[in-house]
């Protein structure tokens, strides 16, 4: 795991919201001057390159790590199998790391229950520290307003200083 970096997963199925949340949470992050990073679970195949460039073109070839750097940012393309835990040890210089639909591992996670979307909350180890949704819970963890994305980010600040 990233050294000393709290890690929180934001956890729900397809089409209820996650990256919707993760959109206002990580401004709401920056306006209070925390550093954050994110990491997205993609449970499908992803393309990050484009075929012609040169990038793809010596990845084609065969290199098992191509990466790509200009002025402004960097991408790093590992073209093999990486585990979640290894990726998570390379981010450095932020404040708090935010993933989205790791349900698995020991970090804290964020549930997101959207009534319209017709599914339920993943069972998760450890359970939640919190459940954002559009309609009261019976629940046994604090629940907020999916919109209530202030309360969010207090309640993980909160929690990253008890650790």
């Amino acid at each position: 795991m990233a050294k000393d970096i709290p890690i929180y997963s934001v956890v729900a199925y397809s089409g209820t919201g996650k990256t919707t949340l993760l959109e206002k949470l990580i401004p709401e992050f920056k306006r209070r001057g925390v550093r954050v990073a994110v990491v997205k679970h993609d449970a499908h195949e992803f393309e990050i390159d484009h075929e012609g460039k040169d990038s793809w073109r010596m990845t084609q070839a065969g290199a098992d790590v191509t990466i790509v750097a200009c002025q402004s940012h960097a991408a790093i393309m590992e073209n093999r199998y990486v585990d979640t835990e290894t990726l998570l040890s390379r981010v450095t210089d932020v404040d708090l790391i935010l993933t989205e639909g790791f349900k698995h591992g020991s970090y804290p996670k964020i549930g997101v229950f959207r009534e319209a979307a017709g599914k339920p909350l993943p069972d998760v180890e450890g359970g939640y520290l919190a459940v954002l949704s559009d309609v009261p819970l019976q629940i046994d963890t604090p629940r907020l307003d999916i919109n209530d994305i202030a309360g969010l980010a207090d309640l993980i600040l909160l929690d990253m200083q008890k650790t």
